[in-house]
């Protein structure tokens, strides 16, 4: 109901929409490696992204500038491009072809609950939606007031999509298979690993101290999944830079982390350690946590 009802209001010839939008999933799932995921594909071609971005001419952002669209002709939000929301704060619609490296990474599955943190205006929370199914959940974290307010009301028709305002660095956090954070921090925190069940995945990205301009340093997606009740695995995904995550950020951490990437070694990571000595397998080392190079 929600795909046809925007289509009529935005007064689109349907059938062209709907090819503009099958098209760019392919698009960005072959070009994630992930043009099998059938499942990812259909997410992304049965999720209109005009709806989530506000009204058009829409900025795009390229070479370190945002570049306006002629016109509000939602076939330019059905490319690779990364879409404004709120400019002035570096607040954008991510990437479409790394979150489809990020969520084949992640591999939702359908009735898994999932904690989506930094949900922005929720074109992806609803992707996410559509990857869990109806028997499944999200709850999406979004603590900048005008987002998460846009949020509850583009999100009104999925049924199985609750979206909170505050911090998704907070406890308290509920059990979940899956957590996807957008938004970056300078440690794989304990709310996030504490929430996780028995072979739950957490993805966010890991990124260093400021960088030009205040933005975080360019990072890496860390996905780390839960094996056992005391023992999780680690593997990095893909290089990534995002706005940072309000309560999950260290200066100290975050230069520890600026010399570790530099070192260039960082996929040989694979494990977080809690509450114990870093030892010579350590990559790099936060308050109370650690990666390790071993199992």
């Amino acid at each position: 109901m929600l795909h046809n009802n925007l289509q009529t209001t935005l007064g689109v010839d349907v059938d062209r929409l709907e090819a503009h939008r099958h098209f760019y999933a392919d698009l960005v799932t072959t070009s994630a490696g992930a043009a099998k995921n059938e499942r990812l594909k259909e997410a992304f071609a049965s999720t209109p992204r005009e709806f989530f971005v506000g009204p058009g001419p829409w900025k795009v952002f390229a070479g370190g500038n945002y570049v306006e669209t002629p016109s509000d002709d939602p076939a330019f939000l059905y490319q690779d491009v990364v879409v404004a929301l709120a400019p002035e704060r570096r607040i954008n619609n991510g990437q479409p072809v790394l979150h489809a490296i990020n969520l084949a990474a992640l591999n939702v599955k359908q009735g898994e609950k999932v904690l989506h943190v930094g949900a922005g205006t929720g074109y992806y929370t609803a992707v996410l939606a559509r990857l869990t199914g109806a028997t499944g959940t999200v709850v999406a974290y979004e603590i900048e007031h005008d987002l998460a307010q846009n949020a509850i009301q583009n999100l009104g028709d999925f049924s199985n999509v609750t979206v909170q305002e505050r911090s998704g660095s907070e406890a308290p956090l509920p059990g979940c298979d899956a957590i996807y954070v957008n938004a970056g921090a300078t440690a794989p925190l304990s709310v996030w690993l504490d929430a996780l069940q028995l072979n739950g995945r957490l993805l966010f990205p890991l990124t260093p101290a400021d960088g030009a301009g205040g933005m975080p340093g360019m990072g890496d997606m860390l996905l780390v999944t839960r094996s056992d009740t005391n023992r999780f695995d680690a593997l990095f995904v893909c290089p990534s830079m995002w706005v940072p995550c309000m309560g999950a950020r260290d200066e100290e951490t975050g230069q520890k982390l600026s010399v570790a990437f530099k070192r260039g070694d960082f996929r040989n990571v694979r494990s977080p350690r809690r509450n114990s000595e870093p030892d010579d397998t350590c990559w790099c080392a936060g308050n109370g946590w650690w990666l390790s190079n071993a199992w």
